[in-house]
């Protein structure tokens, strides 16, 4: 192997151009380090999560709530609806309003999907613009 230490005739010439080999080979080096350490590092439980927001309920006095109860009986602000024609009725009369007052849904959490998937068709039917389901914040300490 040769060097080019400096001519003879002491000249010496000033070599501008960068030697980029250190600058790779430390490139290549951490490449490899977050290649071996990011999947390490991500460590996950692979879960179907429900998608929900925790938005804060901004209940006006104009909304109507109808809760589900873990039986399937359905409840107008409190009150018990005998029937689902009559919750049906009911829908048709407020769809009638003007401003439409919001349904909001409180859905027992044993409840058959069956009784809410009922609700959300007979508010369809009746013409209900705007449906929302209330649920319960999560636990601050995420327990």
């Amino acid at each position: 192997m040769a060097m080019n230490v400096g001519s003879e005739d002491g000249d010496e010439e000033v070599i501008s151009a960068i030697n980029t080999t250190p600058l790779v080979d430390v490139m290549l080096v951490l490449l490899i380090i977050f290649l071996i350490t990011i999947p390490v590092a991500i460590q996950t439980v692979p879960v179907n999560l429900p998608v929900a927001d925790s938005e804060a309920n901004h209940t006006k006095p104009e909304n109507i709530t109808v809760a589900v109860d873990a039986d399937g009986n359905y409840y107008w602000n409190a009150s018990a609806v005998p029937d689902r024609q009559a919750l049906l009725d009911k829908l048709k009369e407020v769809s009638a309003m003007t401003p439409q007052p919001e349904i909001q849904v409180r859905g027992d959490a044993e409840v058959r999907f069956e009784a809410i998937g009922r609700l959300i068709v007979a508010a369809q039917r009746a013409g209900i613009r705007k449906v929302g389901f209330i649920t319960e914040p999560t636990p601050p300490n995420g327990a």
